[in-house]
């Protein structure tokens, strides 16, 4: 009878063991992280008879949960891609909007800027008109600062969710090694049978961790988890979390790079590269692919549109007669350490003429100078394209490197952002709406006693160095040449090229010359027409007050000249108009890539949890019959006991 009634306990034991197991997974089906739980049943050892074994009942061998670490391996890759490419969409989707805007983007205000030139080319001497440019100029420089301020705020808000990341980052980790303690106390009283629960909450607070930085895990012999970043950097041993933080990053410290806190010793900055996955490395890469070269784009366009306007301004005279002075005012490029050189803008190729034939070789990216001790290498950081500098004074891609005051000792390096805050530092140069030039400094003059048709026209100015001193420029018409008298006649000379031959037969349709003052100003004109032997020409300055309007027209052609980007064969490629609207493309493109790797990535993430969740989730109509099956076997090893007892006591009766 006992052993019947062993077996009967035994019974209700077990049936008593996944009735709890299935309440309690019908109690956490809303869970997150919960495993279904299922109880692990096997028979006692039977015993020997001269018949044979009978059985002696039934045991609970364990408690396991449902899972399967390749498929929770499958969505933690899945989500940390899907935070990343979620986070990243995110942030560029505030620059998209705010670039592609018809009324606050910055075409609209270049337009107004080159419309405003427009009607001071058509009325050079209407004061009206002139004050109407400046404020449109003033309303272009202020589009540049709302950009670039907005730009910022995008950047601060990039810095503080970094930072707080990061300090999320630290408090799971805190969490996972303390569950780790646990765990491993838990897993040695019990007999080393799994804590279930404790260890679908620590893989809850990996499976968050995921979501901001991705990780890798290894189960340790004495059931804690290490957890791993970046390139293999312990995160989680044990019960020994390593704490992250951010600091100053040492080639940038206007930016907050990651790293490690030893709990000995300074901090251990990690690469950018090494952090991959999650919402971390998605706020990394937006600020390093896409804020970055928004914000340098930007300040390249503010150089740009600042340079060419200013060059040309400067080759003209404003209403009183004088050269133009710079429209708009430029910062120095921003260097880091600021005493490791003295960085400036050159554009002029030509050493001979004021111009910005270098504008073409500018670029938006940043550069590292490096000192070896021996040589200064300046390298683009986005081309890696780089020169060893000629001391003390170098130029490469539009840019003057002075390093006769450098600092840097050898291995040393400097960080050099030309464009960097060119937007947020441009202003207006001039206040005055008479220091306009909207004139050429140079008139030509046919007198009426010409027989010939011969004509000047297309005065360009190449350099206009002594131009507004007093003096007369004839040429004459003799015998197919021309005959060249400066009075007075200048102390160095001068000389007109390609030749002074015209022929009126070859060369009527016009014909360019270009005339050179040693040392001084240079210009050129072209000549046209059928000029008659004798026949004079005069060039001189130009008196103040008239309505010249030849420098204005030169500034207008500026909207759709063709500056920037060269294409290897120094020929530039794009407008300055041109060069915004590849930058809302390029802006706009990546906008759309990370929205479609977004949800691509989270097809693939809810996929992996439909795999994952038909092994561990709760299913309710199961764990419903489960109760029922269960509660049956409980009452039937009732019964079994009940008819142990009563057969027992029937026993007992006849024995009396």
């Amino acid at each position: 009878m006992a052993g019947l009634l062993n077996i009967g306990l035994s019974g209700v034991n077990a049936a008593q063991g996944h009735l709890i197991t299935t309440s309690h997974n019908i109690a956490n089906a809303s869970t997150p992280g919960y495993h279904r739980q299922q109880v692990i049943q096997s028979t006692l050892t039977p015993y020997y008879s001269g018949v044979g074994f009978f059985g002696s009942g039934t045991k609970m061998a364990a408690v396991t949960r449902a899972y399967d670490q390749f498929l929770e391996n499958q969505v933690l890759s899945a989500d940390t891609r899907r935070a990343e490419y979620a986070t990243y969409a995110a942030q560029i989707r505030q620059i998209d909007n705010m670039l592609a805007d018809p009324l606050s983007g910055l075409s609209p205000a270049m337009d107004a800027f080159f419309a405003g030139m427009q009607e001071v080319a058509a009325d050079p001497t209407n004061l009206a008109a002139r004050q109407s440019l400046l404020s449109s100029a003033q309303a272009l420089v202020g589009r540049f600062h709302t950009l670039d301020e907005r730009l910022t705020e995008i950047r601060e808000g990039v810095e503080y969710d970094i930072r707080a990341i990061v300090d999320q980052i630290n408090t799971l980790a805190k969490g996972i090694a303390e569950l780790n303690q646990r765990i491993v106390v838990a897993q040695a009283a019990g007999s080393n049978k799994p804590a279930n629960d404790l260890l679908d909450q620590r893989w809850q607070l990996v499976t968050e961790l995921n979501k901001l930085i991705q990780v890798t895990t290894k189960e340790q012999d004495d059931g804690s988890l290490t957890v791993l970043i970046g390139s293999g950097q312990s995160l989680v041993m044990s019960n020994q979390p390593t704490l992250l933080g951010t600091v100053p990053s040492k080639n940038d410290p206007q930016r907050y790079a990651i790293a490690i806190i030893p709990r000995n010793g300074s901090p251990i900055e990690i690469p950018e590269r090494l952090i991959t996955g999650g919402q971390l490395a998605g706020l990394l890469e937006f600020r390093r692919e896409s804020l970055d070269s928004t914000q340098n784009r930007l300040g390249m366009i503010a150089v740009s549109v600042a340079s060419a306007i200013n060059n040309q301004q400067k080759l003209g005279v404003d209403l009183g007669g004088a050269l133009g002075l710079d429209f708009f005012k430029l910062s120095t490029p921003h260097v880091v350490p600021n005493n490791a050189a003295v960085v400036s803008f050159d554009f002029d190729t030509d050493p001979f003429a004021d111009d910005i034939s270098g504008l073409s070789l500018f670029t938006d990216a940043d550069y590292e100078l490096r000192y070896d001790g021996t040589n200064y290498v300046i390298t683009n950081l986005s081309t890696k394209a780089s020169k060893t500098l000629t001391l003390p004074e170098d130029s490469f891609e539009g840019l003057r490197i002075d390093l006769g005051a450098s600092t840097l000792v050898a291995g040393q390096s400097a960080l050099i952002q030309p464009t960097r805050f060119m937007a947020r530092d441009i202003a207006l140069a001039i206040n005055d709406p008479r220091l306009i030039a909207a004139g050429c400094p140079i008139i030509g003059d046919v007198p009426t006693t010409n027989v010939g048709t011969g004509k000047l026209s297309d005065i360009t100015m190449h350099n206009v160095d002594g131009v507004l001193g007093p003096w007369n420029l004839e040429l004459v018409y003799n015998g197919g040449n021309l005959t060249l008298a400066m009075t007075p006649p200048p102390g160095g000379g001068f000389g007109i090229s390609p030749s002074n031959a015209f022929n009126p037969a070859t060369d009527s349709s016009g014909k360019t010359f270009t005339v050179t003052v040693a040392g001084g100003f240079e210009f050129s004109f072209t000549l046209s027409g059928v000029p008659q032997d004798g026949d004079t020409f005069n060039l001189h300055p130009t008196e103040a007050g008239v309505a010249d309007n030849r420098n204005a027209n030169l500034l207008v052609a500026l909207q759709t000249a063709k500056l920037l980007f060269n294409n290897g064969a120094n020929m530039p490629t794009a407008t300055m108009d041109g060069a915004y609207s590849q930058l809302v493309n390029k802006v706009g493109n990546k906008t759309h890539e990370m929205q479609t790797n977004e949800r691509t990535q989270t097809t693939l993430y809810e996929q992996a949890c439909e795999a994952r969740d038909a092994l561990s989730a709760v299913n309710l109509d199961e764990e419903a019959a489960n109760i029922i099956r269960y509660q049956q076997a409980y009452m039937a090893s009732g019964r079994v006991m009940s008819v142990a007892q009563r057969l027992f006591d029937e026993i007992i009766s006849i024995a009396r």
